[in-house]
């Protein structure tokens, strides 16, 4: 019985270990880790977006699903997909997830093509925004809306702008693709 214990004691060490490396991997590899989105941002950003259905809504880097998960109960008559290439939460994600509006996939966002997309919602870091401000200005159609937390897209004119009470008085931005 003493031998099965500490198989079972070094074999919990081992997976535990694993997991922590693996979000460390991601972590540096990203250069951010998945960062849940607060209650009250959570809040604000849904209460600005637009009324949209049966469109197509994309959460690149959606981490936990903290903020996916809510997007899918607000559009329940469009498509959702959260785009998360860092294992462990995408595995979280996916194990929660019980909207049927709503997939998880495991990838990385900026291989996709976001023709077809009519929102994209993000939380990631200045160099990604500035990256993907690029991919959006090539791949979105005109009219398309980019909501993106904390940090904005260099160069683009925000059309709102709010400012959460929250600890780091986190701003949301939400873009529209030029109509012109």
């Amino acid at each position: 019985m003493p031998l099965l214990v500490m198989l079972s004691f070094f074999l919990t060490i081992a997976v535990m270990l694993a997991l922590l490396f693996l979000l460390v991997f991601y972590t540096l590899k990203n250069g951010i880790s998945p960062m849940p989105t607060s209650k009250k941002v959570k809040r604000a950003l849904i209460k600005i977006l637009p009324d949209m259905k049966g469109k197509r809504i994309v959460d690149l880097g959606s981490g936990w699903g903290n903020l996916i998960f809510p997007l899918a109960c607000k559009y329940k008559s469009c498509d959702l997909t959260g785009f998360e290439n860092s294992v462990i939460p995408y595995w979280f994600s996916c194990l929660i997830n019980h909207h049927e509006n709503l997939k998880i996939q495991r990838a990385d966002f900026y291989t996709l093509t976001l023709h077809d997309v009519d929102m994209v919602v993000c939380y990631l870091h200045p160099k990604a925004m500035e990256r993907l401000g690029k991919k959006f200005e090539e791949e979105l159609k005109p009219g398309t809306y980019v909501v993106s937390h904390l940090f904005a897209i260099p160069e683009w004119k925000p059309e709102k702008v709010i400012e959460v009470d929250d600890l780091h008085q986190s701003k949301v931005y939400l873009y529209r693709v030029d109509t012109k």
